[in-house]
């Protein structure tokens, strides 16, 4: 049981807001925005939240840390690489911290527990900083059209021996032609749109992993060679495709998408210095003269986003702003509603990373205690930042398990007051 003590001491306060939702966040003229080196904090009784429930969200947190691992690496061992012929790591890995968290309403921080400042592994969580990354690209119209075929911006591209697109002869005199990506008669079909809500189903290898080798299916006999949907039509979670996303995304950039994500989103929300978007020690190109590293979309074989908890908030409350920051529109707001549109494949998933609230596929919500109009930005362990734009609400979780989340947030919405 978790002493009261601990609990107080982990909370920081509590700052809220006494009126029901009823404008879009980004019009109010009165929302609070951190600035870089403060983030202010209010008491619960202040902010419209009930102190003692917020304790008990803050107690179930604490005491509901994920059993797996904290060895990053060994963890991925012990699942992925398990179950699948090509999962060994090549990236980085991090021993990741104990579980923490942060609740933040009206822009305000109400709660916290743990080591905040601790950088760890985000996982998944990656993947909205990738589709963040394109929506710039999209904005300023580097991608003109997300149903326009990805090919059409996509030069041929200098890659690691053995990749390349399935079927695809890359074998000619001398040395092998650079690989192609989206040449084959279904490659070719696929859109941006196709690849952010992870329903193109391209075929291939990447970075010495093939699309069927992630999350393989236990029939061997659909591996290789198989009849593949069209694109858009079948959803399915697969970290080569969205790793192909984002070489697609450096690729119109032309700069390393770190960089693009440091100047247009993480340095003007003042997010600290401590981050690090990572790839894989096979994904270094040749582009435009020099030798860039095109990152991942999350930690499956190690890299992606290395990050700690107050910066993930910062990121939340970007999303939950739609975009806008403190007077300023980072990124068009029109961006967010096609991020938040149920994919017709999966409804329950908008644009990668955006887990949707909505009923999905088989009817259920991903969260039953959390309103239709949430989303949530999710990686593995689980990292979590739940985005609620109905209770001006972020939470940010991390190394909780999955089915105890809503639980965590049942606690949280039950703590405002009506």
């Amino acid at each position: 049981m978790i002493g009261r003590s601990l609990v107080c001491s982990a909370l920081l306060g509590i700052f809220a807001w006494s009126s029901a939702w009823h404008a879009p966040l980004a019009a109010q003229q009165s929302a609070y925005f951190p600035t870089r080196d403060h983030w202010e904090q209010r008491a619960p009784a202040d902010v419209g939240m009930n102190a003692e429930r917020l304790e008990q969200a803050v107690a179930w947190a604490i005491s509901h840390e994920t059993t797996v691992p904290r060895d990053q690496e060994w963890s991925q061992t012990q699942s992925f690489n398990r179950n699948e012929p090509f999962g060994h790591g090549i990236g980085e890995f991090r021993v990741r911290g104990p579980a923490s968290g942060l609740i933040v309403r009206q822009g305000y921080v109400v709660a916290q527990w743990g080591d905040l400042s601790q950088v760890d592994m985000s996982h998944s969580v990656t993947k909205s900083f990738l589709s963040t990354v394109v929506g710039l690209a999209w904005q300023d119209g580097l991608i003109p059209d997300l149903h326009e075929p990805a090919a059409a911006r996509m030069a041929p591209t200098v890659l690691p021996a053995g990749d390349g697109e399935e079927g695809v002869d890359r074998t000619g005199f001398g040395r092998p032609d650079p690989a192609t990506l989206f040449t084959s008669a279904h490659n070719r079909q696929i859109t941006w749109d196709h690849l952010l809500r992870q329903t193109s189903d391209w075929a291939g290898t990447l970075w010495g992993k093939p699309d069927w080798a992630d999350r393989p299916d236990r029939d061997a006999s659909t591996w290789l060679g198989r009849q593949r949907p069209a694109p858009g039509t079948q959803y399915e979670y697969n970290d080569t495709r969205v790793n192909l996303l984002a070489l697609a995304a450096l690729n119109v950039w032309r700069r390393p998408l770190p960089e693009v994500l440091r100047e247009r989103v993480m340095d003007p929300i003042g997010a600290s210095p401590t981050w690090r978007w990572l790839g894989y020690d096979t994904s270094w190109i040749p582009l435009d003269g020099r030798m860039v590293q095109s990152v991942s979309g999350g930690g499956h074989w190690g890299g992606g986003m290395f990050i700690n908890a107050w910066d993930m908030a910062r990121f939340g409350l970007f999303t939950l702003h739609r975009g806008s920051w403190d007077g300023a529109q980072l990124l068009d707001p029109s961006w967010f509603d096609l991020a938040t549109t149920p994919t017709p494949a999966e409804p329950g998933y908008g644009f990668m990373n955006f887990f949707l609230n909505r009923p999905g596929g088989d009817g259920s919500k991903r969260y039953p205690s959390a309103p239709d109009e949430a989303w949530a930005h999710l990686g593995n362990g689980t990292n979590m930042i739940y985005v609620d734009p109905v209770h001006d609400l972020v939470v940010v979780a991390r190394w909780i398990p999955t089915p105890d989340i809503d639980e965590l947030l049942r606690l949280v919405l039950a703590a405002i007051e009506p």
